[in-house]
């Protein structure tokens, strides 16, 4: 199974995952418009052997199967002030 990989011109470290070749009806409006117009980042190939940072293969294939695409975000900014005051 291929994978088409897009970055968004609108949110930083913000990528969509979808089944190459790409179909972006299968997003919802909403995010279609906050993502903005997909910049294309690489195609790859989603065979076993591959590591991806965020999930597993099996994991992002079963995305793109239902809802039909991965959106990955950038995990939320750590506080070190809370951080702090825990010690």
């Amino acid at each position: 199974m291929l994978c088409a990989v897009y970055r968004s011109p609108k949110r930083a470290d913000t990528y969509l995952y979808l089944a190459h070749p790409a179909d972006f009806s299968v997003l919802p409006e909403t995010l279609a418009k906050s993502f903005g117009k997909p910049q294309h980042v690489m195609t790859i190939a989603l065979t076993e052997q591959r590591t991806l940072a965020r999930l597993s293969v099996s994991e992002l294939k079963e995305h793109l199967k239902d809802p039909g695409f991965y959106l990955q975000i950038p995990p939320p900014p750590e506080n070190l002030l809370k951080k702090e005051l825990a010690k």
